[in-house]
């Protein structure tokens, strides 16, 4: 049975990454701001990482609490007030990121290494706990924290879980043959268990057993219902949408201001949108552009993904070139796609500048200094650039999908395309365009854009509201 939950509820919010420690995509973002949200909400709330050498590196205050013994493995559990580190240099002090090594190349042993930290996890939410401070709920978050609910769900007494899916595409799929070295309960194993396709899907275990589940934003909550969207697990999905929420993401409001923030060449705000013209002029300079303060120019930040809809953007760069309009991308990824982009770069010299690898500055600076923002991902659960562009006063160009559709308002604060061909894209930047060419129209979206709220406030009351909802979890 869970416990009752109110304001002052003790949640562990377990996640394998937390910026700016540890990050690979949006994840660490929220798993950064989320819970600082919620704390200043009145939870007493405390984050459970892996104890990479990144987060070692910052935390040398951290106290020992307790030694245990998980799965096979010795592990240190540190406390560094809001943090709760999983020490344990076997599993977690890697040369690489939380997933892979530098090559590119998943860790072979990830589901061990994930599995020490979610039963880790589930031990905490008992009374089993080796520490004092034990929680009223886990939240759980992506893959990698999945199996935690697993663990708890057996408990006769425990902490109440929420598993929030930041990407249904990572599954963390793994060999059947790891459930008992995982000591996941062999009944378990089934197609209404962790069964998927004859492997072990630890996403899939999460969704079967916590006690609610949310994803990031309110349409893709609707999407992953559906074949489109549900990789493989849109039935489970249906069958559990009355405990399942889209909750949107929140986005920095203090890192990202464009009226403070040191990052770009001239700081500006509403009001003072003629300074915007100095950040282009500072990124055309730095990107080895012409300075051209009429010509439009498009940018783009983000991992080089199929699921991103980088390809797209490169099949269409020859039109949107032609517009005339220069174009700027920063980010990396998939080989191919790099491959793709530096040849548009190099059949477009003085047009298009393609940075391969991620630099905060630079993305900043690409924020204040671009006039449109490109986003054609095919699938965005939630998506933070789009936010952060309006709030920049750079209207983006999205896919009409998940988040982007829950934060742009087409033709006031941004457009939005349909469909995931490169033709769409080239429509939407033309209406985008028509806009730019019409100073008055222009002005009125860039501050229709700017005036949006996307703090973490509402977020964190909806994740408030939904804590204390699980006042009770009846046994199954």
């Amino acid at each position: 049975m869970a416990p009752s939950i109110d304001s002052s509820a003790r949640v562990l919010f377990v996640t394998p990454e937390c910026a700016p420690m540890t990050k690979t995509g949006g994840l660490g973002d929220v798993s950064a701001a989320l819970p600082e949200a919620l704390r200043a909400a009145g939870m007493d709330v405390r984050t459970l990482l892996p104890g990479y050498e990144e987060v070692l590196g910052v935390m040398a205050h951290a106290q020992l609490r307790a030694s245990v013994r998980v799965l096979g493995f010795d592990c240190r559990l540190l406390d560094a007030g809001a943090f709760i580190v999983v020490d344990c240099p076997e599993l977690y002090a890697r040369d690489g990121s939380p997933y892979q090594s530098r090559d590119g190349r998943d860790w072979d042993d990830n589901p061990v290494r994930f599995g020490v930290f979610c039963k880790l996890a589930a031990l905490l939410a008992t009374p089993d706990s080796p520490l004092a401070w034990r929680p009223d709920l886990v939240h759980c978050n992506d893959w990698p924290a999945a199996l935690a609910p697993v663990y708890l769900h057996g408990e006769r007494e425990r902490a109440a879980t929420v598993m929030t899916v930041h990407n249904l595409a990572f599954q963390g799929l793994c060999d059947p043959a790891l459930v008992g070295p995982l000591e996941v309960p062999a009944s378990y194993f089934t197609p209404d268990g962790l069964e998927f396709y004859g492997k072990l899907s630890f996403l899939k275990g999460g969704l079967v057993y916590a006690d609610a589940l949310t994803t990031v934003s309110p349409t893709y909550a609707r999407e992953i219902q559906t074949p489109d969207f549900g990789s493989g697990l849109d039935g489970l999905l249906r069958r559990r949408r009355d405990v399942l929420t889209g909750i949107l993401n929140g986005i920095d409001t203090q890192t990202w201001n464009p009226a403070t923030d040191a990052r770009i060449a001239r700081r500006y705000d509403a009001g003072r949108l003629e300074a915007k013209a100095e950040n282009k002029a500072a990124l055309q300079r730095r990107l080895h552009l012409p300075v051209d303060e009429d010509l439009p120019l498009l940018g783009a930040v983000g991992r080089f993904t199929h699921q991103k809809g980088i390809d797209l953007l490169a099949a269409a760069a020859d039109e949107l070139v032609a517009m005339p309009a220069q174009i700027v991308v920063l980010g990396k990824g998939e080989p191919e796609h790099q491959r793709e982009l530096a040849a548009v770069a190099a059949r477009h010299p003085g047009r298009v500048a393609v940075a391969i690898g991620f630099n905060e500055d630079l993305a900043h600076a690409i924020e204040a200094g671009a006039d449109v923002f490109l986003m054609p991902s095919r699938f965005e659960p939630c998506g933070l650039n789009q936010m952060y562009s309006q709030r920049y006063g750079t209207p983006p160009v999205a896919r009409a999908t998940g988040g982007l559709v829950d934060t742009v308002i087409d033709g006031v604060t941004g457009f939005l395309f349909e469909s995931a061909e490169s033709a769409a894209l080239v429509a939407a930047v033309r209406r985008a365009l028509a806009a730019y060419r019409d100073p008055a129209r222009w002005t009125r979206i860039q501050r229709a854009a700017m005036a949006r709220d996307f703090s973490w406030g509402e977020a964190a009351r909806r994740y408030a509201d939904l804590y204390r909802r699980l006042a009770t979890v009846p046994q199954r």
